[in-house]
């Protein structure tokens, strides 16, 4: 059933996450975009841990703890179903460490941002600004991993445009998320905090976007619910009959150009040749 679906998961996670920031954005506005205590001197626009430390902290707390939790969540299942074979199973050794580093700097990002919400910048700020630098930090190293081991699933398996697709956007979602905290960083360095405001607010909004795209991750497993395809199955067993180490660059050409042998509709003779047929 598609209701009951893995993909439910990640864009579950992206509209509760979506649903907060409006809320706080929407409550600020309402309020007449009032100047919080937490707002530094010359502010007009409030970052997003002011309006959360101002009577919201009980939905700041809940929502992003539901958000993170799910997200994670969403990190195993992944994991769990290219190991069960549902999705392209990974090929090398290496790219089932790329994805439980990417699993663990997940746990981090969203530890991070749990213990951001309860540190406020009220009464924590030094805290406060720790763990919102966790939060970022973990999971673009977890995009850059898991973007690390989709590039290498799609040598293998170029008939899964999914994984050309993910790969791209993670790609995009790295890129953006760190010119953009890199430039919220050097803004708030410089005192500049309402340039600072709008480009966190940025960062949370393309955040949601990039928690959506993992339902695309999850859509070829939905043909393959409650079995395995028989192209999955003849994945699964060239893995086991090739390289344990590896990243499978070597032998990359036989997954997408049908294997190392010739079909031919004769016997050889000798020379390669199937008497002049291929």
């Amino acid at each position: 059933m598609w209701f009951l679906s893995y993909w439910v998961v990640p864009i579950f996670s992206a509209l509760v996450w979506l649903a907060m920031l409006i809320a706080m954005l929407v409550t600020w506005s309402v309020q007449g975009m009032p100047k919080y205590s937490s707002m530094s001197e010359g502010q007009t626009i409030a970052y997003i841990s002011d309006v959360g430390a101002q009577g919201l902290e009980p939905l700041f707390i809940a929502m992003s703890t539901v958000t993170v939790v799910s997200f994670d969540i969403a990190f195993v299942l992944e994991r769990w179903l290219r190991h069960t074979g549902k999705l392209a199973p990974n090929t090398s050794i290496w790219q089932k460490i790329y994805s439980g580093i990417s699993i663990v700097a997940a746990i981090a990002g969203g530890v991070g941002l749990i213990l951001l919400t309860i540190f406020d910048c009220v009464n924590h700020n030094r805290l406060h600004n720790i763990f919102l630098a966790i939060f970022i930090i973990g999971y673009i190293v977890s995009a850059i991993f898991i973007c690390w081991e989709y590039q290498r699933l799609g040598i293998h398996f170029r008939e899964h445009s999914v994984l050309r697709t993910s790969f791209w956007i993670k790609l995009a979602f790295i890129l953006i998320e760190v010119g953009l905290a890199i430039g919220f960083g050097v803004s708030s360095r410089q005192g500049k905090y309402n340039t600072a405001a709008i480009l966190e607010w940025t960062i949370a909004f393309i955040y949601f976007f990039y928690v959506l795209s993992f339902f695309i991750d999850f859509m070829p497993a939905v043909r393959t619910k409650g079995h395995q395809s028989h192209t999955t199955e003849m994945d699964m067993a060239r893995m086991e009959s090739g390289t344990a180490m590896g990243d499978g660059a070597a032998n990359a050409e036989q997954y997408y150009r049908g294997g190392t042998h010739r079909h031919t509709n004769g016997h050889t003779n000798g020379n390669g040749y199937a008497n002049g047929y291929t």
